[in-house]
């Protein structure tokens, strides 16, 4: 257990700033990557440990189960005993539900509801409205909007009109909509989760009594990821703080992508000016993303109008160099999801863990050409952000195989827990070749994986412990690509990030018609930016279909490095002959007090420096003349495809068609020429070296042939 001082050890210098503030308002500008938890993490242990409050005193919220988790395990880890770490609703809830007697006249809190959408569908259809599960769930949304901005039915249309939304029917009839839906919900004694908030609010501010014991309860407040917090969570806050003034706030205004939700970034910009005495601390060191990824980032969010970009950071990488950000055109989707598929498979094959792996997209239709292709490659794969993994029919179906299991294995947990599984239909080491059949494989995978490490359980205790993970959508870790919407990525990292589609009407979405609408899109492709560690990939498709209608690459995709980007020499951009994204100086630039190298690629045809991932193979620009030996390429072609069969893997990923071009063009003599060509690494210069050596010096494909026999 850490002691005050070991608990200041390792931050740096900002990061000790905001630890060590003094007691009172407190403000953490904090960029992507920078360490908020671990600074307000430390925060709370510093003040608990050194004496200066009580762990019983402090509330951490945050909005989601799993961050309000990994914070508890944090402060656990630095002593800070007795530390309420939750999500705004889960602390309501738990407020609610103990001063019930009092709210509810002796009675127990009313049942909560746990989708809206059924009581929506009768709803409408009393306002006359037919509906689907689609149309019930964009009402619901714009129910939950008005709600947690404090609006009520009657308000609802001019409210609607203020804040240009763009509601899926009348305004009136939404009204309509929503009145019946409240009326629906009383006669049968239920409330929703923005009652639930309410009733906390109305808890405090009118009972004096329930407000004097919270507040004795808490007196120090910490608020994760403030620019996400909406009016009626504010006003939970402010209820819960009284004339007090402890408070901590960590936010990033370039983040705020959720203000269909009714979030709003006002009360992380204006904390100043309602706190006059707040400490306000800047974190921009980036310790997650590449200063190559780090610049993209910078450059995308360096356009930035509006109040907002007031508060925008400068970020500053501090990881070592990586690869250069992958710019690319296709000619259709479908083109394009392959390619990727292809890419994923490549990095799969050399060393990445498909679980380190994300595609992500604007909106949930994009995803589906990516499953098919994924599928197609032999990718496996886990869609995110549609179901809970603990709400998955076979996660369900497998909890209750273990927990009926009764037989008895001299193995321990992992051969019990593979046991009882197998009831199920799954086995280990078997997985389907891709596809649906994957995911689910995958997901029971991960219940297996998670008893390998905590091996020293009994079953009951292992079922326990699922049940507790599953109270507070705890989820394992699942082996597959992970595809999501930007919008459910925000919180989450990875090593290698492939943003697709970015052309415009899906990004900016088509219906952001307003200054506003359009910056939040920005922030969008900046939240996805930053969710990569090492590899970065932004593409889109020139058309929908094969032989559709053209369209533009996304407005916000940089050509030029801007003024004011990343502390780094500047770059006039791509030229003729690249794609045109922010690029590294090709001299030495200092990064945390260490010089750092990057790799320069030059045509070595003409000299242009070549950025687009392709000409770097290739080594030359795509329009210098090529001296491709084409019988040599043939014999590429004929091995790979002998080497694929015999492995039982797709011909890309032991070498892409690019790759054997660029082989067949450059016609390494030796294993240091070969592994000069971009994308061949270590792994793939042992596994294949020997032969493609032996190809270029004239070794036929049938020699070759009788040694892999």
């Amino acid at each position: 257990m850490a002691d005050s001082s070991e608990i200041l050890a390792g931050l740096d210098r900002d990061q000790s700033i905001a630890v060590t503030a003094p007691a009172g308002p407190l403000c953490i500008l904090a960029g992507a990557g920078t360490g908020k938890t671990r600074a307000i993490t430390h925060r709370i242990a510093h003040r608990v440990r050194s004496g200066q409050v009580r762990g019983q005193h402090v509330l951490a919220v945050t909005f989601t189960a799993r961050a309000a988790a990994e914070m508890r395990e944090r402060l656990g880890k630095l002593g800070a005993d007795g530390v309420q770490a939750r999500t705004f609703h889960a602390a309501a809830l738990r407020q609610v539900r103990y001063f019930a007697p009092r709210l509810f006249s002796g009675r127990d809190m009313p049942e909560l509801l746990d989708s809206k959408a059924r009581l929506v569908g009768l709803a409408a259809t009393k306002a006359g409205l037919k509906t689907d599960r689609e149309v019930s769930r964009d009402l619901a949304s714009e129910i939950e909007w008005a709600k947690a901005s404090l609006i009520e039915p009657d308000d609802y249309a001019a409210a609607a009109a203020k804040a240009l939304r763009e509601p899926p029917f009348d305004a009136a009839l939404v009204a309509k909509v929503y009145a019946h839906y409240e009326r629906a919900k009383r006669a049968q004694g239920m409330i929703d989760f923005e009652d639930m908030i309410r009733a906390a609010i109305w808890a405090v501010e009118e009972h004096p009594d329930v407000a004097e014991q919270v507040r004795a309860q808490y007196r120090h407040f910490v608020v994760d990821e403030y620019q996400d917090v909406n009016p009626m969570q504010q006003r939970l806050l402010e209820a819960w703080l009284g004339d007090r003034h402890d408070l901590t706030v960590v936010g990033d205004a370039s983040q705020t992508i959720y203000s269909f939700t009714g979030a709003s970034a006002d009360y992380l910009v204006d904390f100043k000016r309602r706190h006059p005495d707040a400490t306000v601390v800047r974190l921009t060191r980036d310790y997650r993303s590449t200063p190559q990824v780090v610049d993209l980032a910078n450059a995308v969010i360096s356009r930035a109008r509006g109040e907002l970009s007031r508060l925008r950071l400068e970020l500053v990488g501090q990881r070592p160099a990586g690869p250069e950000p992958t710019v690319r055109t296709f000619a259709d989707e479908p083109e394009e999801a392959a390619a990727v598929a292809a890419r994923c498979a490549e990095l799969i094959a050399a060393g990445t863990p498909a679980r380190e792996i994300a595609v992500l997209f604007r909106v949930n239709a994009q995803s589906e050409v990516y499953q098919e292709a994924l599928a197609e490659a032999g990718v496996p794969y886990v869609v995110h952000g549609t179901e809970r993994f603990f709400e998955r029919t076979e996660v369900r179906e497998a909890m209750i195989a273990l927990r009926s299991y009764r037989g008895e294995d001299e193995g321990g947990l992992v051969a019990t827990v593979h046991a009882a599984l197998a009831r199920t239909g799954w086995m280990p080491g078997s997985p389907p070749a891709g596809g649906a059949q994957r995911e689910r494989w995958e997901a029971v995978s991960a219940l297996a994986s998670l008893a390998e490490g905590m091996s020293t359980l009994t079953l009951d205790e292992f079922n326990t412990e699922l049940q507790r993970r599953a109270a507070v959508q705890h989820v394992p870790t699942v082996e597959g690509v992970t595809l999501s919407s930007l919008h459910s990525a925000k919180g989450l990292e990875w090593d290698a990030v492939f943003l697709v589609g970015l052309t415009e009407g899906t990004l900016p979405v088509i219906h952001a018609r307003t200054p506003d609408a359009v910056e939040e899109e920005r922030r969008l492709l900046y939240v996805g930016v930053t969710r990569a560690r090492h590899t970065l990939w932004l593409s889109h498709a020139a058309a929908r279909t094969p032989g559709g209608r053209p369209r533009r690459p996304s407005r916000f995709v940089p050509t030029t490095t801007p003024p004011g980007s990343s502390g780094a020499a500047r770059s006039s951009g791509a030229g003729a002959h690249g794609s045109g994204y922010p690029r590294r100086p090709l001299d030495k630039a200092a990064v945390a007090g260490k010089a750092r190298r990057v790799m320069a690629v030059s045509c070595r045809v003409c000299g242009t420096g070549l950025v687009n991932g392709a000409e770097r193979k290739l080594g030359r620009c795509a329009t210098c003349p090529s001296d491709l030996d084409e019988d040599l390429l043939a014999r590429l072609l004929d091995w790979r495809a002998r080497l694929a069969a015999i492995q039982k893997v797709p011909a890309f990923v032991i070498f892409t068609d690019v790759t054997l071009s660029a082989i067949a063009e450059r016609r390494p003599a030796r294993r240091e020429e070969l592994a000069a060509i971009a994308g061949i690494g270590p792994r793939k210069l042992m596994l294949y070296g020997d032969d493609v050596i032996a190809l270029v010096n004239g070794t036929s494909v049938d020699a070759l042939a009788r040694e892999l026999d």
